[in-house]
């Protein structure tokens, strides 16, 4: 399911299209979702930084992007939070990190929902139902305890501050060592994790995505 966008732009460029809309929506939605949370609990970084907005520019990073392209799975630029604007550091710190893979489920329910009792046409359904699919990769995706990845920050309230701190050193560097070398393995356990839950929100079996 997870197959190489730039294949579907060889063969099928509106297909790809709707690739790249699937996942602007969903990143999108993620990022600006973290943001929205933060700013709501009293932190106004990412408004300043600009990342209180639906303009996909401002969440893109480059080697998520990338990844997104060519794997399928990806992550958007990480949402500066000041937890000393906080009430309570720690758990409004976890409560920001999940709002990103929480607005995704939510999105690919209300789409799901659209899908199962509204007609639709053909077009539409397809863009939908990619839609649903990436935003459960992201959510997914984004629930490993790797940073800068939000599952990481579920992580840092189980583990010491100390082995926190080094683990977001090499976060990034073990992330891209498992996106290369593990890739398939990866996208195995995500794919039969999506394909739960799709099937959960549907009611259908993710075919040929």
């Amino acid at each position: 399911m997870t197959k190489m966008l730039l294949f579907s732009l060889i063969s099928s460029p509106i297909q790809f299209l709707i690739f790249i809309i699937a996942i602007l929506i969903s990143l999108t939605i993620h990022e600006f979702a973290h943001a929205l949370i933060a700013d709501r609990l009293g932190d106004p970084t990412p408004r300043l930084m600009g990342r209180l907005t639906l303009n996909p520019i401002a969440h893109l990073d480059l080697f998520g992007t990338i990844f997104l392209l060519i794997a399928g799975f990806g992550w958007g630029k990480p949402v500066i939070v000041n937890s000393r604007n906080f009430k309570n550091p720690t758990w409004d710190n976890l409560t920001v990190s999940l709002a990103g893979p929480m607005s995704n489920l939510l999105l690919a329910i209300v789409l799901g929902l659209i899908i199962r009792f509204v007609p639709v046409g053909a077009l539409a359904t397809n863009l939908l139902t990619i839609v649903i699919f990436y935003n459960l990769v992201f959510m997914i995706f984004n629930f490993l305890p790797i940073p800068p990845l939000d599952g990481s920050k579920v992580l840092a309230l189980f583990i010491p501050e100390n082995a926190y701190l080094v683990l977001q050193q090499f976060g990034i560097i073990i992330l891209l060592g498992l996106l290369f070398f593990f890739r398939g393995g990866l996208s195995f356990i995500i794919e039969r994790v999506v394909s739960f839950f799709f099937a959960l929100v549907t009611g259908q079996v993710p075919v040929g995505l």
